[in-house]
């Protein structure tokens, strides 16, 4: 599948990704409030495995490419929430919508116009809500949650599972946005009988 926006190509996997995408991953200021780092090796394992659940799924975290050069800036995309974080945040089934860029694109806008394309595909595929994570200290990604509509659910935050007791990633928050067409089904009231 392949998305495209006013400044980004959004679209499958290919192996002249994994290189570029690993350095992205190896940066510890992108990877600042993610709980673990990676190796390029590791990174390289993320990349395949994205390319498969997106053949599996139909979507998934994809590439994100400028269209003015096709340099790979980071990826961006949906994602089926794995059975313990869907219990985490009384969630079931759930998507969730995330983005990982390189720092040098941060603060341009990039991350919420291709958020924005991905909710659209969302809804033109019924899905009735998304749903956004980030650290509690991710100032940046709450951001870009609040700027493409996504309100906060305080009542599903919950502890990372790989983080330690006490380690200050562990606390995440999470938002929603509900698909349009459900809200105002949910707004219609029956007209009461005669």
């Amino acid at each position: 599948m392949v998305l495209t926006t006013q400044r980004l190509i959004l679209r499958p996997w290919e192996d002249r990704d994994r290189i570029p995408m690993a350095s992205i991953y190896a940066d510890p200021h992108v990877r600042r409030y993610l709980a673990n780092p990676l190796t390029a090796e590791e990174a390289i394992v993320e990349v395949d495995l994205a390319a498969e659940l997106a053949w599996t799924n139909g979507f998934h975290f994809q590439p994100a490419e400028l269209r003015s050069s096709g340099q790979l800036i980071g990826m961006i995309g949906l994602a089926v929430l794995s059975e313990p974080v869907q219990a985490a945040i009384h969630s079931q089934p759930c998507v969730e919508i995330g983005w990982f860029l390189a720092k040098e694109h941060w603060g341009k806008g990039l991350a919420s116009e291709a958020a924005l394309a991905w909710l659209e595909y969302a809804w033109s595929i019924d899905l009735p809500e998304v749903a956004a994570f980030a650290a509690k200290e991710n100032a940046p990604s709450q951001r870009v949650m609040q700027k493409i509509g996504m309100i906060y659910d305080p009542a599903s935050d919950y502890e990372h599972p790989n983080c330690g007791e006490g380690h200050w990633l562990r606390p995440q928050v999470v938002y929603r946005i509900r698909n349009p067409k459900y809200v105002r089904l949910a707004c219609i009231q029956p007209v009461p009988s005669a």
